[in-house]
């Protein structure tokens, strides 16, 4: 063999060796592309879901937060006028005073207009939402309705532990009370 041969030979062999490590090596380069493809993508993915948890976070966020206010609001509505009829109540108090009294006169007209009068005012204050609570003797006594002033010996062992005497009534606005009612307990 010749040098030119021999030379040709290691051309050749270098050539070919060059050409399979540039093959290798774009093979191993696709890889790789593909792999940061596939990595890339995967991220994306993965940001993805988490905008999507976090949207959902804020969107239940907010419907509860508009369901919050929408329940202040039905309250404020319900009890707008709780001052102007929290007021009122004495002057339902002096109402019964009178009509007990006027009842023990003479003048049955004059106990007609004031019981009228009465009839109208309750009812106008029922409309607003005002109810009376309940309470009578002998009812049991619950210290988160009544309001206990004081507890004197009961006449009968049935009533101890019981509502005696109820001194002034008590009213609830809606589903809250605006005024305990003050009873006598036994004990």
């Amino acid at each position: 063999m010749s040098k030119k041969s021999k030379v040709q030979e290691i051309d050749e062999e270098l050539a070919q060796q060059t050409a399979e490590t540039s093959e290798k090596d774009t093979d191993t380069e696709a890889e790789k592309v593909e792999e940061v493809e596939v990595s890339a993508e995967d991220v994306l993915r993965e940001e993805l879901a988490k905008e999507k948890d976090k949207f959902l976070r804020l969107f239940a966020e907010f419907e509860n937060f508009k369901k919050r206010t929408s329940k202040e609001r039905m309250d404020l509505f319900k009890t707008a006028g709780q001052d102007v009829i929290v007021s009122l109540l004495p002057v339902m108090d002096d109402f019964d005073r009178a009509l007990r009294e006027i009842a023990k006169s003479e003048d049955k007209e004059m106990f007609k207009g004031v019981e009228l009068i009465n009839n109208k005012f309750r009812e106008t204050l029922k409309n607003k939402g005002l109810e009376e609570l309940e309470v009578g003797q002998g009812d049991t006594f619950d210290a988160e309705i009544h309001d206990a002033v004081t507890q004197i010996p009961a006449p009968d062992k049935k009533l101890k532990g019981k509502i005696i005497d109820v001194i002034e009534k008590g009213f609830k606005l809606g589903d809250r009370i605006i005024r305990h009612p003050k009873v006598v307990v036994g004990n």
